[in-house]
């Protein structure tokens, strides 16, 4: 999401042009009479007063009437936004967010090596060095950022708060440096890493350090944000970053965002050369090229600190002085060349060469025709490539991976003991004993994974798939825990795009393992599935799915285009065609026939003759509030559906951004809905919430409960906001590390992705504050994420890997509003995509609320008479663009009259609505406009009375003038001079 830009105030001033030019067309008519209608042309000077006076008085009339129309049309929806009561966090939930931000971020600092027990600190004193270390990452950029009306927690600050002492020289040489971070924006990117050269770190400084302490901590720091993908060449046109030295350039051609520049390598040899006992903390959501630790002796220990949000950094000074023990596992897996991804070729910015007819205009880019990215891997994201391949003996693991997923280390030790799994009646289960068996008291994970039987050729699978995890508690040394692990059997189907059209449970031997992380097993049984289960019967669904799960996406394959899909066949044999860079620039000519944006889409050409016209504009004195609690289908809701006019429903779904509107005839109160992935920023009154740590440091918890107490932290804190919506979580995948906004989402697998977001969503929901699940979906990369990006992707992985965490969040987490997203799929809109918007998630999944476009500027291609034909209901809109509902055919206002339907019955279920109809006072602006009619009326016809009493003096004495001669008996006076 954004923040005011240019295109919004361009948009802004589009929407009152009307009215703007109103007013200079009456106000060039009133100078024009001012000027015209002088002693020439009207002779009588009463008349001639008169009429100047009448000619501004209506151009005064004018203006107030044309200022009305703005304020109560395109402006009002930006004016009740920014005119909206500032609503204050109280002290008490305010200190409850800053203590469970910690919470989640001592659990999600996950170390990834501690050599020689090197942490905890034995020494309270410790040099930090690196710039990173006095301007750490906390949250993303645009919707992640920090609200600044809270006390940030410093990386510094932590320790500080933990008992450590550090080097203050240390820390001065940075901010002296440069005291603020480059700002990578979603307009433009400055990816400049400041740095102090090493030979800028005199010997005294050095010696000095050495005297303090003899440890030594190193933080290496990248940021990520909303609107660009971090740079996978450094060299790369159009990139912005200046060097640290004129001696050295800090990143050759090739090099990445995600590894050493060569200020940090130089600074990283003067530490290691001058101490012995180094920890290099990571601090960012995106996987980075950790290999150099390895290559130091000296670097003993190495922790991930992913973004900490407002006050998580107080928990790394806790981890690192021992007071908390490190409970995090990775969320992706870290590998040696970022280089390697299976996604890596087909990652970035890849525009048709033959759709320059299609262009679209954004903030971000300018004018630009429609781009493409073929997720060309599958299946086979993050770990599942990994360890299938490895497998398969495609791959040497070791060569490829340093930290798998679901990695991390503690200070003690723990053993896990697997009990007998028992498959019965569709349900795995089992339990496991955890127990402490060191000298710390810890948590520990355990991770569930199944690997399937696979046949070559067959439904693609990877042989390790995460199926079920649990987080002890904390158990002190020689405490056991018996933690039980339960799950379906269909949770291990597979989907078969290509011959059943279905998921597929294959009969055959399941391996069930508890494992320390996705590649190292503890202990494995075996279950049998005797006979093939297909779920394509409306007795039999799969995961309980209200209707059967069968091919939607069939024209988002790319076949036509060429894609090549890996595929584990003959041990991934295809590998280098499938994950090579596209050639294919060309949409055939059949698919751009089909090809819809705002320059040829015709509301028209879906119109159904058939349609009946529904009733508008009813009687029938049905409120909103009557319908709270009521189930969806109700009959008292078409009663209420009948009540509205074409332009109430029209103003409800064209605008709603940060909030829904108002319909005063059924009592539906102006509802405010608000941004960020981890905390409640309202971007017209200032007011944020307090900022979690990010959705990566959720995710590297793998705590379920924490991630629910995310979710009631931010309830509270809108309910202090007097907020109804939260635009979040955000759910896409981590498919590439490159990905700008992987802060935002939580983790490369679907499964962990999907129990934390549906997590969040439970705890919010729970507090009748709908959360909005996003970006709806396949919405993975930055890059041209609104140049109508076409998606190309298997049928098999969008079911399995990235609308899994979605589905989660609505049969588990029971999400009540959607967020869909700029991409297309295929040649279809995401937002207007029917297949994805109502046979998926309203069909198969039972979805009930509203759907809500991303941030809708037009752009080209988003069109509100679309959208509502393919379901999604509400436009995120402030102002006039492509957001209003054109055509009025029966089919268009069944459509509005479904989207209403969406949008009120999630407003009737919000907390604002608990208690029954709302009051609501009189908006300040209407208020002021109001007190201005009344002054405005008075004037009028004040200046009137003194105009008319003016001129009727002026006749009168005009009169007199022109009689009294003629009684005198002289002649009378020329007319001209009377």
């Amino acid at each position: 999401m954004l923040s005011i830009n240019w295109s919004d105030v361009w948009n802004v001033i589009a929407s009152i042009a009307p009215q703007l030019i109103a007013i200079a067309v009456v106000f060039v008519l009133a100078l024009a009479l001012t000027i015209g209608v002088n002693k020439k042309t009207v002779k009588n000077v009463g008349t001639r007063k008169l009429i100047h006076s009448e000619s501004w008085l209506v151009f005064l009339v004018a203006v107030v009437v044309a200022v009305s129309m703005m304020l109560f049309g395109p402006l009002a929806s930006l004016l009740n936004s920014a005119t909206a009561t500032k609503y204050e966090l109280s002290q008490t939930t305010i200190s409850n967010a800053n203590k469970l931000a910690k919470e989640i971020q001592a659990e999600a600092i996950t170390m990834l090596k501690n050599e020689d027990g090197n942490l905890p600190l034995a020494n309270k004193k410790v040099n930090v060095f690196g710039w990173g270390s006095t301007n750490p990452v906390y949250g993303g950029t645009g919707s992640g950022s920090m609200n600044q009306n809270y006390k940030t927690t410093s990386l510094l600050d932590g320790l500080k708060e933990a008992g450590i002492e550090t080097n203050a020289d240390l820390s001065k040489l940075y901010t002296d440096y440069r005291a603020d971070r480059p700002v990578v924006a979603m307009a433009e990117q400055d990816w400049t890493l400041p740095e102090v050269p090493a030979d800028q770190y005199s010997d005294s400084l050095i010696s000095k350090a050495k005297s303090f302490s003899d440890e030594a901590v190193v933080v290496i720091t990248r940021v990520g944000g909303e609107g660009a993908d971090l740079p996978t060449n450094m060299k790369a046109k159009g990139i912005t970053y200046t060097n640290n030295s004129k001696d050295y350039e800090d990143f050759k051609d090739g090099e990445s965002f995600l590894e050493l520049s060569q200020t940090e390598k130089n600074m990283i040899d003067l530490v290691t050369k001058n101490f012995d006992k180094v920890t290099v903390v990571y601090n960012g959501a995106n996987a980075f090229e950790l290999g150099f630790v390895d290559q130091y002796p000296q670097i003993k220990s190495v922790l991930w600190c992913p973004p900490a949000g407002q006050t998580g950094f107080s928990a790394l000074g806790d981890v690192l002085s021992g007071e908390t023990n490190p409970s995090g596992k990775t969320s992706d897996t870290f590998i040696k060349d970022l280089t390697q991804q299976p996604s890596y070729n087909n990652f970035g910015d890849f525009k048709y060469d033959n759709m320059s007819e299609f262009p679209t205009e954004n903030f971000e880019e300018g004018e630009t025709s429609p781009a493409f990215v073929n997720y060309a891997e599958g299946i086979y994201v993050g770990y599942k490539y990994w360890e299938t391949a490895a497998d398969e003996g495609a791959i040497n693991y070791d060569d490829y991976v340093q930290y798998p997923f679901g990695y991390g280390l503690s200070y003690t030790t723990f053993d896990q003991k697997m009990g007998d799994v028992t498959y019965s009646g569709g349900k795995v289960s089992f339990d496991v004993t955890v127990t402490n068996t060191g000298d710390v008291a810890g948590k520990d994970v355990v991770e569930t994974y199944y690997n399937p039987p696979y046949t070559n050729g067959g439904i693609e699978k990877a042989s390790a798939n995460l199926v079920a995890f649990e987080k002890t508690k904390e158990l002190a040394p020689g405490e056991s825990e018996t933690v039980k692990i339960s799950f379906d059997d269909d949770d291990m189907a597979s989907y078969d795009s290509k011959n059943a059209k279905a998921y597929v449970l294959e009969k055959g031997d399941y391996d069930i393992s508890i494992q320390s992380d996705s590649h190292t097993t503890i202990a494995e049984q075996t279950i049998t599935v005797g006979d093939t289960i297909t779920y394509d019967s409306d007795s039999n669904t799969h995961n309980g799915d209200k209707t059967v799960a069968t091919n939607v996406f069939d024209d988002a394959s790319g076949d036509e285009l060429g894609v090549t899909y890996l595929s584990r066949a003959d041990h991934f044999a295809n590998y280098a065609k499938a994950t090579a860079a596209p050639t294919n620039y060309t949409l055939p000519e059949d698919l751009k026939a089909d090809f819809r944006n705002n320059s040829n889409y015709k509301a028209s050409e879906t119109n159904n003759d058939s349609d009946e016209m529904p009733t508008t504009g009813a009687k029938n004195g049905v409120r909103l509030a009557d319908l709270t609690g009521k189930d969806y289908d109700d009959p008292l809701w078409d009663q209420l559906l009948d009540q509205l006019t074409f332009d109430e429903m029209d103003n409800l779904i064209a605008f709603g951004g940060y909030g829904t509107q108002a319909v005063n005839s059924i009592g539906k109160i102006a509802l405010t809905d608000v941004d960020g992935p981890a905390s409640l920023n309202n971007n017209f009154t200032g007011v944020g919430s307090i900022g979690f740590p990010s959705s990566t440091s959720v995710a590297c918890t793998w705590n379920k409960d924490l991630a629910k107490q995310f979710g009631d932290g931010i309830g509270n804190m809108a309910h202090d906001m007097h907020v109804a919506g939260w635009y979040a979580p955000a759910m896409n995948i981590h498919r590439n590390a490159f990905a700008g906004r992987n802060f935002e989402y939580f983790s490369e697998d679907a499964l962990l992705s999907g129990t934390m977001a549906s997590q969040q969503v439970a705890g919010a929901q729970a507090k009748g504050v709908y959360a909005f699940m996003k970006h709806f979906a396949l919405n993975d990369q930055e890059t041209n994420r609104l140049s109508e990006l076409n998606t190309w992707a298997s049928e098999q992985s969008i079911r399995e890997i990235y609308l899994k965490p979605f589905e989660m969040s609505v049969k588990e987490g029971g999400a009540g509003a959607v967020m869909s997203s700029f991409n297309y799929i295929g040649i279809e809109w995401a937002g207007s995509h029917s297949g994805l918007l109502n046979t998926v998630l309203r069909d198969e999944w039972g979805f009930r609320g509203m759907v809500l476009t991303d941030y809708f500027g037009g752009y080209g291609y988003q069109n509100a008479d679309r959208a509502i034909r393919g379901g999604n209901d509400v436009m995120l809109a402030t102002t006039d663009v492509t957001n209003h509902i054109t055509d009025k055919s029966a089919t268009s206002i069944k459509a509005m009259r479904t989207a209403s339907h969406n949008i009120l019955y999630t407003a009737a279920n919000s907390w604002l609505y608990e208690n029954g109809e709302p009051d609501v006072p009189t908006p300040i602006w209407k208020t002021i406009t109001y007190v201005v009619w009344g002054v405005t009326a008075v004037l009028v016809i004040g200046l009137e009375f003194l105009t008319i009493q003016k001129y009727l003096k002026r006749r009168k004495q005009a009169t007199v003038s022109i009689a009294a001669p003629a009684a005198d008996g002289g002649s009378e006076a020329p007319a001209s001079e009377a």
